[in-house]
């Protein structure tokens, strides 16, 4: 059975949810999505010790910076997951779809003009 999801995600694979650091995550919203969620494995439970930990932390972190700026730090999150629930995440994106439909278009995509290199 294949899941399905919004068409509009774009997964991003990496070998630990450690490694995202606070400038990829600003990154992305500054690159144009609307919202952006992070998967780790579960606590406890990760491969490297700890990477799934500092990941969540960062990602609390940019949250309040989000917010502190005006952006909106609910159009970040964090979710623990094992690669065996693939229904939970499939679920996930459809939550985060609609919140971030919900919440409108990114910012910083409505305000660059036509024509605007970033």
């Amino acid at each position: 059975m294949r899941l399905q999801y919004a068409p509009n995600v774009r997964i991003v694979e990496m070998p630990c949810s450690g490694t995202i650091d606070h400038r990829v995550l600003l990154q992305a919203f500054e690159n144009g999505a609307d919202g952006v969620f992070v998967a780790g494995c579960m606590e406890g439970d990760c491969h490297f010790l700890k990477g799934n930990i500092r990941s969540k932390k960062r990602v609390h972190q940019v949250k309040q910076i989000l917010d502190e700026i005006g952006f909106g730090g609910e159009r970040l999150d964090f979710f623990n997951l094992s690669a065996a629930q693939g229904q939970r995440f499939a679920e996930i994106v459809q939550e985060m779809t609609e919140r971030i439909s919900k919440l409108g278009p990114n910012p910083l995509r409505s305000s660059k003009k036509e024509g605007d290199v970033a």
